[in-house]
């Protein structure tokens, strides 16, 4: 029986976006989730709701952080792992702005009154492309342009990417402390590194830093020097290759 997976896409990413990768896993039971119905950061118990288990995991950016941390507390509902370009547990952000905070809550009351006025309706499109084209080298996403709209020009979109931005922070801070006591068993897992396009201006530091993530989960590693961070853009091909290896 093959294994079902679930894709937890990172930051500002929709499931539309994860089509070509879909294309190239035709024999897979593969669900991508959707960050607008289900924030990626949302406890496990959501995340899993109405799925048969186990499953593997593809995370991406975020996505990674939360794909580790559903593994780590949850190993045997976890049978094969990719993390595609994950954050790193060192990224957790700015206290001052953490949920809650003064900050945060005048962030998320600046963000309201852009979404009252219609600013996302008018940017949100520019956003999205500009956002596509730093993080991919082909710069471009199979996206329609109906679906980028009705997605990243709502009023309330811009929101609900800040909660995702300052969501991840306090998960990666968790996922460090359980990285300190893992779980004995983990499943078989690859992690992918992109290098290439605007990743390459950090890309040693960047690569060091997901090699040492690696040793602790006793994960293989494969470099994509010609892929940005947005990998599913760039490389499918690479990720639909990760899911057949650990088949």
């Amino acid at each position: 029986m093959s294994t079902s997976w679930v894709v937890l896409p990172g930051l500002a990413e929709a499931p539309e976006e994860f089509a070509e990768v879909v294309s190239l896993l035709p024999g897979n039971d593969l669900h991508v989730v959707d960050a607008w119905r289900t924030p990626i950061t949302a406890p496990v118990e959501e995340l899993r709701a109405g799925l048969a288990l186990p499953i593997g995991l593809i995370g991406n950016s975020i996505g990674g952080l939360a794909a580790l941390r559903w593994t780590l507390t949850h190993p045997g509902e976890i049978d094969r792992l990719v993390l595609v370009d994950s954050s790193l547990t060192s990224e957790t952000g700015w206290r001052w702005l953490y949920p809650g905070t003064r900050g945060d809550r005048w962030v998320r009351s600046v963000l309201r009154t852009l979404g009252r006025v219609g600013v996302p309706r008018v940017l949100g499109t520019l956003v999205w492309r500009t956002f596509v084209g730093v993080g991919s080298i082909r710069k471009s996403s199979p996206m329609p342009k109906a679906t980028v709209r009705a997605r990243f020009a709502a009023d309330d979109s811009w929101l609900l990417f800040w909660d995702e931005l300052t969501g991840s922070w306090a998960l990666a801070a968790e996922v460090a402390k359980l990285l300190e006591s893992p779980p004995e068993f983990l499943p078989p897992a690859v992690v992918l590194v992109a290098t290439g396009g605007s990743s390459r201006f950090t890309a040693k530091s960047w690569l060091a830093g997901q090699r040492a993530l690696a040793a602790q989960l006793g994960a293989t590693v494969e470099v994509l020097p010609d892929s940005a961070h947005l990998v599913h853009l760039d490389r499918p091909d690479a990720i639909a290759k990760a899911v057949a290896h650990l088949a």
